[in-house]
């Protein structure tokens, strides 16, 4: 298996629900006129908090300097597992869960916070680029690691740096925040980018003008129907994640879906904005899944973390993740 370093400098930033209409020209720039940017990587999720934005540095300039807009205090980098010797952006997916034990776990052992993103198409691993060195070196014995430098994968050198590396002292990993199950489902989904024009206004009224600013409540019953939408736009490729009920909005046709027409449930982690320096958080959700076989996309967005699962599998995962909750919480 080869792990990919894009060559991508990401941002991670937040834009309050209240000042979203400061920042909607670039946003839209960047979701539906790539070709009058330079951006190759850009990620736009909206949870009933806020909108969490992943960007690279030239969409992150589309961007106005505003109180609404919160920026995480590091530069990212995304990491992308591809069996195959496929394309790092169109290789099917493979889910957290198949890369839980491989990637996941090690990099949790060693003491280093990543940051999901999953996709119609693929797995993203983001971790901070002052982090590189460890997650090469946590990971080159599984993995042929390989650099994508100008559009062209290279072997990535390897550090040679071994001073401190100690080799971790593996522990159980209970789960230790709250875990909720919002009422929606969802559906994970894609079209083609030449059909972007045909929806965009309705994509636009998805994102921003859908209710979703005065839906502040959809936290407080775990039960309940919660605000979340994801768009990606990678490398060319289009990625959404939206509940069903907005799918049915879409034009028969525009949207792929699997055979199956599979419906995912979410698990949301988190009673209080996780933030980014705790370390394991995806792996407490994704190795107890992985026992089970139970495939999982996983979004991480700028206070909670969102793992999708198949409908059918909603009470397995409950019942496999409270098990392995923390006693005492």
């Amino acid at each position: 298996m080869e792990l990919h370093i894009l060559e991508h400098s990401l941002k991670v930033a937040s834009i309050a629900k209240e000042g979203i209409q400061i920042c909607t020209h670039g946003l839209i720039k960047l979701a539906f006129l790539p070709s009058k940017t330079r951006c190759k990587f850009f990620s736009l999720t909206e949870t009933p908090e806020d909108y969490t934005i992943i960007v690279d540095e030239d969409g992150f300039k589309e961007l106005p300097e505003s109180e609404y807009l919160s920026v995480a205090d590091a530069t990212w980098l995304a990491l992308n597992v591809v069996s195959g010797g496929g394309s790092s952006t169109s290789s099917q997916p493979i889910g957290v869960t198949k890369i839980a034990k491989s990637v996941i776990a090690p990099l949790a052992d060693h003491n280093i916070s990543v940051f999901m993103l999953s996709t119609y198409q693929t797995d993203f691993i983001l971790v901070r680029e002052r982090d590189l060195p460890m997650v090469m070196h946590t990971l080159s014995s599984e993995f042929t690691l390989l650099r994508v430098v100008n559009g062209e994968t290279v072997a990535a050198n390897s550090t040679r740096v071994t001073n401190g590396f100690v080799k971790p002292k593996l522990v159980p990993r209970p789960i230790i925040h709250p875990l909720s199950s919002p009422s929606n489902m969802f559906c994970v989904t894609s079209l083609d980018p030449d059909t972007l024009p045909s929806v965009a206004t309705l994509l636009m009224d998805v994102m921003f003008y859908s209710g979703g600013a005065k839906e502040t409540g959809g936290q407080s019953e775990d039960s309940g129907h919660i605000r979340f939408f994801s768009f990606s736009l990678i490398e060319g490729y289009i990625s959404l994640v939206m509940d069903e009920q907005t799918t049915r909005r879409f034009p028969n046709n525009v949207l792929f879906t699997s055979a199956s027409g599979e419906l995912w449930k979410m698990v949301r982690i988190g009673g209080q904005p996780l933030g980014f320096d705790e370390c394991g958080i995806v792996a407490q959700i994704s190795e107890p899944l992985a026992t089970a076989d139970i495939l999982a996309y996983y979004i991480s967005t700028f206070k909670f973390d969102h793992a999708l699962v198949p409908e059918e599998n909603i009470q397995s995962v409950i019942g496999a993740l409270r098990t392995n909750e923390s006693t005492g919480q």
